[in-house]
């Protein structure tokens, strides 16, 4: 299934989870599970603007955008995470005005019930969207897919607990439980903005990502004297990996482009969505014989 079609079930699941979801606290009156809803009115926020921010990042490289849309995903991200912040608020605010005056639930088997139904559908598809979205390299889908499952466990927890307070009429539980939520959501807040940023500011792929694309050039670049200013970033569903070659000086343009056609053929291969740029140097251009070294070691 394509990006953008995840992304359209992933809006129809949310707005059906949340109806369920609303529906178990209007017959309970449970201020926790108030707050799960609250969640998943983000969930249906989110998923609106990260199928927005996939539309746009499938269009072409243009004229003003050479590079291609593809950054438009950790917007999404980012603005996932502020309505995670936001709703992380509202619960505090909701919990605590409960906390001072605790009531008593009513329907919590009918109310439990239904939320629980909510709960293994939003599982599934959270899975669903982790899965694909990596397999994409779609920030957006990946973001999105966390949301939910983070939601699958915090609900997990609310169904466990209100079913607690009910068999022992601690009803005190119920708020103290949205209070719990509300920390988990501001995790999960944090952790999508930080991943985000780093997009943004066109971060590094991780260390052992930078290895396995420096074993990859060095097993691919025999004929070549050494390869140097390594550099990589993510941007999207995409690496951009740039890095500079010195060659012997004998060596022919032809034999050197071929060369480069076979480090970047392996990179393609094994570095799905990889963008690949080399520069070709003379030998007094060498730092380090017959080593990759990245831009700054």
């Amino acid at each position: 299934m394509k990006p953008i079609a995840l992304a359209r079930l992933s809006v129809v699941v949310s707005v059906f989870v949340l109806a369920l979801k609303y529906v178990a606290y209007r017959l309970t009156g449970s201020v926790s599970l108030y707050s799960d809803a609250l969640e998943s009115t983000v969930n249906v926020a989110a998923a609106g603007v990260a199928l927005l921010a996939i539309r746009l990042a499938a269009r072409p490289p243009d004229i003003n955008h050479p590079y291609g849309h593809t950054k438009a995903e950790y917007f999404s991200a980012v603005i996932e995470g502020a309505l995670i912040l936001f709703a992380a608020v509202e619960i505090v605010r909701s919990a605590g005005l409960r906390l001072a005056e605790p009531v008593a639930l009513s329907n919590l088997t009918s109310g439990l019930a239904i939320s629980a139904a909510a709960t293994v559908l939003n599982a599934v598809t959270a899975s669903y969207l982790i899965r694909n979205g990596r397999r994409q390299r779609s920030p957006a889908l990946v973001a999105d897919g966390r949301h939910l499952m983070a939601d699958v466990i915090t609900t997990v927890g609310v169904l466990a607990g209100v079913g607690l307070a009910g068999l022992t009429g601690w009803w005190i539980l119920d708020p103290a439980l949205a209070f719990i939520v509300a920390v988990n959501i501001l995790w999960v807040g944090y952790r999508l903005l930080r991943e985000s940023v780093g997009g943004l500011m066109d971060e590094s792929p991780s260390d052992r990502e930078m290895e396995s694309i420096q074993k990859i050039i060095v097993d691919q670049m025999q004929g070549a004297l050494e390869a140097h200013a390594l550099r990589a970033r993510h941007a999207g569903r995409y690496v951009f990996i740039e890095f500079h070659l010195v060659v012997p000086r004998e060596m022919s343009v032809g034999m050197s482009h071929a060369i480069c056609d076979r480090i970047e053929e392996a990179l393609h291969e094994q570095i799905p969505g990889s963008v690949v740029t080399i520069h070709v140097e003379p030998p007094e251009k060498a730092k380090h014989q017959g080593t990759v070294v990245r831009l700054g070691a």
